[in-house]
C-alpha cells in the first residue's frame, strides 16, 4: 500500500474481538488488520455494486440480457484500433 489514506472507525467490542481473533488464527502480523479491512471493503463495494447493476437489468428477458453481455465481451475482446 504505497498510497494510504488513514481511517478512525468505531466497531462494536464483539467484532474487534472476533476479527483480531480471526487474523490471529491465521497467524496475523502487525499490519493484517489493515489489509482485512482493505479487502472486505472491496469486496462490499463489489457486491453492493452488482446488487444495483443486477436490479437495473431484473426486468429484462434473460435471452436479451445474455445478448447483451455477448456483444458486451465480443466488443471487449475485439482487436482495438487507433
Amino acid at each position: 500500500m504505497a498510497d494510504t489514506a488513514r481511517w478512525t472507525v468505531s466497531v462494536s467490542k464483539e467484532t474487534d474481538i472476533a476479527v483480531r481473533s480471526f487474523i490471529a488464527q491465521r497467524g496475523g502480523k502487525k499490519g493484517d488488520l489493515s489489509k482485512f479491512i482493505e479487502e472486505a471493503v472491496k469486496w462490499r463495494v463489489l457486491d453492493q455494486s452488482l446488487t444495483e447493476a443486477r436490479s437495473k437489468f431484473a426486468d429484462l428477458p434473460a435471452d436479451e440480457l445474455q445478448a447483451l453481455l455477448d456483444e458486451a465481451v465480443a466488443a471487449t475482446r475485439a482487436p482495438q484500433t487507433r
